[in-house]
């Protein structure tokens, strides 16, 4: 047959009929396919197995039980918010957690060992996080240690989880639900009449929310840590859904295979781990302790869905269900008997490296190690651009490779102006006061920007087609698009070749869309459709169904992750820009092999005045209409969506003295944190109309000193942040928390230690700022004085410090050195914060006042704050 030539449509739109055109109804067909696997992988991510009830026991003795731990969830959660130190943490959730245990040790089979330790700590250590460091001190927190003593008790497994919450939130899934999990887990264990190969030791663990303080207690000075040589972390940073493997090892691979191994329903992707280490989500967890601490490797679970109820009023099992700590149960028990039982955990000699490991939308799990993920990546490479090139075998080379360069350009350019189109987007709604429109309706991010990103990848092929198609060429309209797809195939294989080469196992994401763009080229050549009308578009479809399922997967994914993280990105970063990259990523990924097919519609001006009303459209509703409102409380949706001012609202009073400790001058008010880009409208609306906030940044005290003398409670957060203070009346207190300068000893010459008493159990912090020509080079918290925090061009250590049940006083040293003599007042500056976390009695008229401002919309964590400020 001979071959179709390609023909050009004339300046006044009228076209000669070619047989490798496409009809409009093919685009529809195409977005209805997109469309279709978004939907299906969407609908897969929620699918969770049905739960268990106490009923199943005869036919599934040995299961995970969903209502038992369904039960043991709902008590915690009915303590309401459990912050450390608060009666409901350390008597009332201790207390029950403990009972529980005992009924368990009191039904265990005869053959069953069950130790049960209380554990009362104290410690400090340094931590780091965006390059600041900090000291955390904790006293007198708790751990409620468990055992199940294995055939072979020298070597243990470790399961964690944390009954402390934030203030202001009932934590069921941050994290009553794991612990109840855990609680289950045991009960089963401990009913079997076989003993496990190695022992499982539970940790519930009370202060994970305060800088992991609890699990370190545990990994550094509990007896029986020693034995643990792995362990499973279960944690939230969402609200229900499926829990994802985000943390592997480090450099264990046999933990990666007894996940294979084991686990019922995967959910785990080397990409979330290497985001999390990259520092993208704005938390950490207790697996930094068990790692850093304890060498130990071990795994970290959290359930991601629904974030915007993380660390909210809203993480109440309201907003739960049975399936979900089904699934957990089910995972978690698999994976701990397997550990239990395998011959890795008594091993001393195990291999080590990376791997590489994904789940395909939680039907197949995968894994290999990184070398032979670099060896994989490598050959995929070279076969996507080796073996669409055979098709092309009896056809002038110079033709191909027009075609081939074009596919390429028009992917690169069509990725650069599309980020350069969603970004001027992003700015203009920004400027105009309508930042994240899409917070609560997701979907305006596909008209917003999805298409924005689409339609400028029909712009730059429009103007290649104009400018760069021969019309001399021998290849047809089908073969040149066949030729562009070779030339996507390039674009993917330098990303993959570029993200191998740098390290990044997730390089597999563009292989596995290169090796379906092979397995279409492949299919092609052996029906000997490359010359074919339709055909080996049908096989080209086909071949990207996996590669759409896939891609939509990974888009759900992230935009369920990273949307409601914005929610606290702070308000300095545009969360705009951020979420119109992630959609131009995204849109890229799920259509770059569709794309192409542009050059081939009859009517290429429709398909861009249909996506350009559709952005024209979605702008107007997301600026003017209602669905546009960021945010939703529970009257206003089922799934709410509130604004976040945590540990935003703190009364305080801040007390100034001399050098001589002789009071000199004090002010009050409210300090806020703004929490995402909306934060200071909001204040300024609802709250405090009419009235002036001072950034904190231009406080006088920002000049004069060290951390502004703020009540700094999370350090990162507030120098991160742009806080906001507004003058207010002095709040009521009935104690604080109190540093009595005991005196001096002269070490050396140069150098001074600086004697102090601490008194009072309550969550505080000690801010220490040597001044100009001063050094802080040794003190009594740690064998060593980290690295200063540096903030408002000035250099301080930060001390945050927690308490668990109430304590003595204990004394604290400073030495200080210097190179020249110093006068009294000239060493150092103290600041000492005493933070209030659920004392509502302490809340004055005008403070609730204030509170009841906030919209129903906003979730708000009041806390009073006193802050002493004395140089020495």
């Amino acid at each position: 047959m001979p071959q179709q030539k390609r023909v050009r449509f004339k300046e006044d739109g009228l076209q000669v009929k070619n047989l490798h055109h496409l009809d409009s109804g093919a685009v529809y067909v195409t977005l209805l396919v997109v469309v279709g696997c978004g939907l299906l992988t969407s609908y897969l991510a929620t699918r969770l197995p049905a739960a268990l009830t106490v009923g199943d026991l005869e036919q599934s003795p040995n299961a995970f039980i969903a209502e038992r731990a369904w039960a043991s969830m709902k008590t915690l959660n009915d303590l309401g918010p459990k912050p450390a130190g608060s009666q409901a943490n350390e008597v009332m959730a201790y207390e029950f957690l403990l009972k529980e245990v005992q009924r368990i040790d009191a039904s265990k089979h005869t053959s069953q060992q069950l130790d049960v330790d209380r554990q009362t700590v104290t410690g400090a250590f340094s931590i780091s996080l965006l390059n600041q460091s900090m000291t955390s001190m904790y006293r007198n927190v708790q751990n409620l240690v468990v055992r199940l003593v294995g055939s072979d008790a020298r070597h243990a497994l470790l399961l964690n989880c944390h009954f402390d919450t934030v203030a202001g939130s009932p934590g069921a899934s941050d994290d009553g639900a794991s612990c109840a999990v855990m609680l289950e887990i045991l009960r089963v264990l401990s009913r079997r009449p076989v003993r496990t190969r190695h022992t499982v030791t539970f940790l519930f663990n009370g202060a994970e929310e305060t800088m992991l303080q609890a699990a370190h207690g545990f990994i550094t000075q509990h007896p029986w840590a020693g034995d643990v040589r792995a362990f499973l972390n279960l944690e939230s940073s969402g609200s229900g859904g499926k829990e994802v493997l985000f943390q592997a090892g480090p450099h264990h691979p046999w933990l990666i295979g007894a996940y294979a191994r084991a686990i019922r329903h995967p959910f785990a992707h080397t990409v979330g781990e290497e985001i999390f280490q990259l520092g993208l989500i704005p938390s950490d967890t207790d697996f930094r302790m068990f790692r850093d601490y304890g060498e130990v490797p071990g795994m970290d679970f959290a359930h991601i869905a629904n974030g915007y109820r993380y660390h909210t009023r809203y993480d109440s099992m309201d907003f739960l269900s049975l399936d979900v700590l089904q699934r957990t149960g089910d995972n978690v028990l698999a994976l701990t008997h397997d550990l239990a039982e395998c011959d890795e955990l008594a091993s001393t000699d195990l291999p080590v490296g990376e791997t590489v490991f994904f789940d395909f939308i939680g039907l197949v799990f995968v894994h290999y190690s990184a070398t032979m993920g670099r060896l994989i990546n490598l050959a995929v490479v070279f076969l996507s651009l080796v073996v669409p090139l055979v098709g092309f075998a009896r056809t002038h080379f110079n033709d191909v490779f027009r075609e081939v360069a074009f596919g390429l350009m028009g992917t690169v350019f069509g990725t650069i102006f599309s980020i350069i189109a969603c970004t001027t987007i992003a700015r203009q709604l920004d400027f105009i006061g309508k930042s994240m429109t899409w917070y609560t309706n997701t979907h305006l991010i596909l008209g917003l920007y999805c298409c924005t990103a689409l339609l400028s990848h029909c712009f730059v092929y429009l103007f290649l087609t104009t400018f760069y198609t021969n019309s001399k060429s021998n290849l047809s309209l089908g073969q040149m698009t066949q030729a562009r797809l070779v030339g996507v195939n390039v674009f993917w294989s330098l990303i993959t070749l570029a993200a191998t080469v740098a390290g990044y196992r997730s390089g597999y994401i563009p292989m596995v869309m290169l090796v379906c763009s092979i397995a279409s080229s492949t299919l092609t050549r052996l029906f000997n459709a490359s010359r074919t009308h339709r055909a080996w578009m049908y096989i080209h479809l086909a071949c990207q169904l996996p590669a759409l399922l896939w891609s939509t997967n990974f888009y759900n994914v992230l935009i369920e992750l990273f949307v409601p993280i914005t929610g606290r990105f702070g308000g300095s970063r545009n969360p705009e820009m951020f979420v119109s990259l992630l959609a131009a990523a995204g849109t890229l990924l799920c259509c770059s092999y569709l794309i192409p097919f542009i050059a081939q519609l009859r009517k290429m001006m429709n398909l861009t005045a249909k996506l350009s009303a559709i952005i024209v459209l979605t702008i107007v509703l997301a600026c003017l209409s209602p669905l546009g409102m960021p945010y939703r409380d529970e009257s206003m949706a089922t799934e709410p969506t509130p604004q976040r001012h945590y540990v935003t609202v703190s009364h305080t009073f801040r007390m100034f003295h001399d050098e001589f400790g002789v009071y000199r001058s004090s002010d009050s008010g409210y300090f806020f944190q703004e929490m995402d880009r909306n934060t200071r409208a909001t204040i300024e609306e609802y709250v405090a109309p009419g009235e002036t906030l001072t950034p904190m940044r231009q406080m006088s005290t920002c000049q004069t000193d060290v951390f502004c003398a703020l009540p700094f409670y999370s350090l990162w957060h507030q120098m991160r942040f742009n806080n906001y203070w507004l003058p207010g009346p002095e709040p009521v207190y009935d104690n604080m928390v109190t540093v009595a300068y005991l005196g001096t000893e002269q070490l050396d010459p140069n150098t001074q230690r600086l004697l102090f008493s601490v008194e009072g159990s309550i969550q505080s912090s000690i801010m220490v700022g040597p001044k100009e020509g001063v050094q802080l080079v040794g003190w009594s918290l740690l064998d060593h004085v980290p690295t200063p925090a540096k903030f408002g061009g000035r250099e301080g250590h930060f001390i945050f410090i927690t308490h668990g049940l109430p304590g003595k006083a204990w004394n604290m040293t400073l030495d200080m050195q210097y190179d020249q003599p110093k006068a009294t007042g000239e060493l150092v500056d103290i600041v000492v914060t005493t933070k209030f976390w659920e004392y509502q009695h302490m809340h004055t008229a005008e403070f609730d006042q204030l509170l009841a401002r906030f919209p129903s919309w906003s979730h708000v964590v009041p806390s009073v704050a006193l802050v002493s400020v004395f140089p020495l």
